[in-house]
């Protein structure tokens, strides 16, 4: 049987696959130790965790690439609090990522959604994605982020008409807009720090937002108001974009303000962040306790409600939960060592330090 999916493996002799009969073809079922769902950074970094207790790392993800939002949406945005990285892209941080977890070949199954979970009189799962792969491990990580997402799009009636014609929901390279007049709205993170990257490539930015105040981080938007008051970038407030105009290709952009009353605007680029609306698919179906679209933990393990199921990262919650990808690296190693205990419970578990045994990844 051709195998058209996305599937690829660091080198994997290390993988027990199993023969079983789908659709009258014989395939093999991938056998893993900890089957995370999501490549995400704070996926990705439980393969180095698992790596250093011996456990082996496999990971689905319904994008074509690891590395999650910070590879497919904005892999040359700069992230600031990542320790010992002043600023580093959040793609880089994907490389440097994938760098560090070689050692330990995991594997991975990209462009299929985890779909269904099955536990198996082992206690060990089968997981059986979008497009009939089947997957078994005796612990489960769901690293998922926000889940599957779509961009929240404003009221505008003839927006899909104008999508990859000038419309852009996520900025994947900031230099596609260098010498270009662009119209930003929103009053979040994501639209005032693409507003203060743009300022330094496209050739006009402005920035359109309802109220007068930001919700954003307080240093970013004094950075906005400083490129305004510098004359760098325009900043409208109290209003919304209503219209879009133009043939075949966007060229205009029909402002609405508190004051002034409607007034065109002409563009290249109209850029509506208002983030992301997270669902989380197929995963709310399997008996997880959930708490306003996000899975409820346990903060000493990370564990679920489902003996060997964890869920690290965006997609977890917790009183006290803060969504930074620094915290999910903690999470992800806290939960590597309870899924150690719940994989070999008659095994007893040393603490050791990288800085005096180094990193010994596996042989071939």
């Amino acid at each position: 049987m051709e195998n058209n999916n996305l599937s690829y493996y660091f080198p994997c002799t290390y993988l027990n696959n199993l023969p079983i009969e789908i659709g009258g073809y014989t395939i093999n079922m991938i056998k893993t130790d900890i089957l995370v769902i999501g490549a995400g950074p704070c996926g990705l970094f439980t393969a180095f965790e698992a790596g250093l207790l011996k456990m082996r790392c496999h990971f689905v993800d319904a994008l074509p690439i690891p590395g999650g939002q910070c590879a497919e949406i904005y892999p040359k945005k700069p992230i600031y609090d990542i320790p010992g990285f002043p600023s580093i892209l959040a793609g880089e941080l994907v490389d440097n990522l994938m760098e560090q977890i070689a050692p330990f070949k995991p594997g991975f199954t990209l462009g299929e959604r985890a779909e269904s979970v099955e536990k198996q009189e082992d206690g060990s799962f089968i997981l059986t994605t979008s497009r009939g792969t089947k997957l078994q491990a005796p612990v489960i990580a769901i690293a998922a982020g926000l889940g599957s997402f779509e961009p929240r799009k404003p009221p505008i009636e003839n927006i899909t008409d104008f999508e990859d014609k000038g419309v852009d929901y996520i900025i994947r390279d900031p230099q596609k807009y260098a010498g270009k007049k662009i119209v930003v709205a929103g009053g979040g993170d994501s639209a005032l720090d693409w507003t203060i990257i743009l300022a330094d490539i496209a050739e006009e930015v402005t920035l359109v937002h309802r109220r007068t105040s930001f919700r954003g981080a307080l240093d970013s938007v004094e950075k906005v108001m400083d490129l305004a008051k510098a004359g760098k970038i325009n900043v409208i407030t109290e209003a919304q974009c209503v219209g879009l105009n133009g043939n075949g290709k966007l060229n205009e952009v029909i402002i609405k303000q508190k004051q002034e009353g409607e007034f065109p605007k002409v563009v290249d680029n109209f850029i509506p962040l208002f983030g992301l609306s997270p669902k989380l698919g197929p995963i709310a179906e399997w008996g997880l306790n959930i708490h306003r679209s996000a899975i409820e933990v346990n903060t000493l393990d990370y564990s679920t409600n489902v003996p060997g199921i964890y869920a690290i990262g965006d997609i977890n919650t917790y009183e006290g939960k803060l969504k930074l990808i620094l915290c999910g690296f903690h999470e992800s190693t806290l939960m590597v060592q309870s899924a150690f205990k719940h994989i070999y419970p008659d095994k007893k578990l040393s603490f050791k330090y990288t800085t005096v045994n180094g990193v010994n990844g596996f042989e071939e």
